[in-house]
């Protein structure tokens, strides 16, 4: 009964984080316009805390960011989110994002992923078939204004650069996961 309790209480939860992860609007066009917005505002805030990040995506073959809620209770780790993915040539792809992960922790994050392409290869196989396994080790306490993180990603491919910035949660987590990035056919 403990168990069958357990997993009505996590899948509950992810649930609602879900629906947290949804991109607002009723027509593709605003949709679009609320990612774009999104990654506009993910920039600026990458800019501000990590400066060298503008010279990384200006001399990069692409980059992608996403916004994505991070569910972890005890041993399973659950996100979803929405994002886009563009080109060196100022090509945007809609993408949504989605993850499984094990290991120990606790805690619900937003947070922005940002993924910076040093190779066109990686970036277009990134946007057609869009796997990435990562490994990650973090505390993050974090209000729309308030707080810090400290989280260290290791991306399996080392010509691409992550960044993890977290907009508001708690957690502490120690986990192993595997996310699949797609192409957005709604907003595409």
């Amino acid at each position: 009964m403990k168990s069958l309790l357990r997993i009505l209480v996590i899948l509950a939860i992810d649930a609602m984080v879900s629906a947290c992860s949804t991109i607002k609007g009723s027509t593709v066009y605003e949709k679009q316009n609320f990612v774009v917005k999104m990654q506009q505002e993910t920039l600026q805030q990458l800019y501000k805390k990590h400066p060298q990040a503008r010279s990384q995506i200006a001399s990069s073959a692409g980059y992608a960011i996403f916004s994505n809620i991070n569910t972890n209770i005890i041993f399973i780790t659950t996100s979803g989110g929405y994002g886009i993915a563009t080109s060196n040539s100022k090509k945007r792809t809609f993408m949504k994002m989605a993850g499984l992960g094990v290991g120990l922790g606790a805690g619900v994050r937003d947070m922005r992923l940002i993924l910076i392409f040093n190779k066109k290869h990686d970036f277009d196989t990134f946007v057609d078939d869009g796997w990435d396994f990562s490994g990650q080790a973090g505390v993050a306490a974090q209000s729309d204004e308030q707080g810090d993180h400290v989280n260290a990603t290791k991306s399996v491919d080392l010509d691409i650069i992550t960044y993890q910035l977290t907009k508001a949660g708690l957690s502490i987590e120690a986990t192993i996961e595997g996310a699949k990035f797609w192409k957005d056919e709604d907003l595409n």
